[in-house]
């Protein structure tokens, strides 16, 4: 895995809203996460940690999803775009099963997240097995971080992923899409104000990938009365968020506390001014 100049990697990213391939750990590596996440997958969902095919904030939860918000290549790449301080404030697996139905429409990420400074935030989304145009690969518009927010339509479309069913209200041009497609163990990174969707898997197997939301300490939540997130590398000399420790061990009475707190809290920022569909 050779390392990609910090300097190119961010004068990309500031350039088109993105940047990928970007390889962090072998396939290997990746296929025995997928597993850990498979032998989790029955009490995960009895215990409803998620939205639908979202299984969120696992790394607060499972040991082997905070061992991956804490890959050293994933950080020095988010270092790069927002500073060597730290924290992970979010984190998701994306799961379309096989013939799922399932779609992203198209959105940016900070209609919803209430955090203040975009540029003080970034999403590392890691493939764990093929990720294709035939699966339903996300799909990025060059550049479009640069226009700002736009405005967005709350659908709550019961085949959308996404928790508002949101959609931008804008013109996507088709021949400017970029297809994200990865090998397992790459990831793509991506801007909060970015356009992105993805299409339903079709195909014979399912397309499972697990987001990242890394902000550096001077971000801070300005729409929730209170936020969480916790230090993966430097230091927090801010204190805007309220840290959390990482799972003593999978699943434990102590880490699920801690979920349903940050979940809870972080509810607030993305059902704000919306009423909230049932988990």
């Amino acid at each position: 895995m050779a390392p990609v100049d910090p300097d190119q990697l961010k004068a990309r990213f500031d350039e088109l809203g993105y940047f990928f391939p970007l390889r962090v750990m072998s396939e290997a590596r990746a296929a025995d996460y997928r597993a850990r996440l498979d032998a989790l997958d029955n009490e995960i969902r009895q215990r409803k940690l998620g939205h639908g095919t979202q299984l969120n904030q696992m790394h607060l939860v499972a040991c082997f999803a905070n061992e991956i918000v804490r890959n050293p290549l994933v950080l020095d790449a988010v270092e790069a775009i927002i500073g060597p301080d730290i924290l992970v404030w979010g984190s998701t697996f994306f799961i379309k099963p096989a013939r799922s139905p399932g779609y992203v429409s198209w959105h940016q990420d900070l209609t919803y997240w209430g955090l203040e400074d975009p540029s003080a935030m970034v999403s590392a989304w890691l493939a764990l097995v093929p990720v294709t145009r035939a699966n339903g690969a996300m799909r990025f518009v060059p550049g479009s971080q640069k226009s700002g927010l736009a405005p967005h339509d709350d659908l709550f479309d019961t085949d959308n992923v996404l928790y508002r069913g949101q959609r931008a209200r804008v013109d996507i041009d088709e021949d400017a899409v970029v297809h994200v497609e990865l090998e397992p163990g790459e990831i793509s990174l991506h801007h909060g104000h970015l356009l992105h969707a993805s299409a339903p898997n079709p195909s014979a197997e399912a397309r499972i990938g697990y987001t990242m939301n890394f902000v550096a300490p001077h971000n801070r939540q300005s729409v929730a009365p209170v936020d969480y997130a916790m230090l993966v590398r430097g230091e927090d000399r801010y204190g805007h968020f309220e840290p959390v420790p990482a799972p003593d061990s999978d699943l434990s009475d102590a880490a699920m506390e801690w979920h349903a707190r940050v979940l809870a809290a972080q509810d607030l920022a993305s059902f704000d001014g919306v009423a909230r569909p049932a988990r």
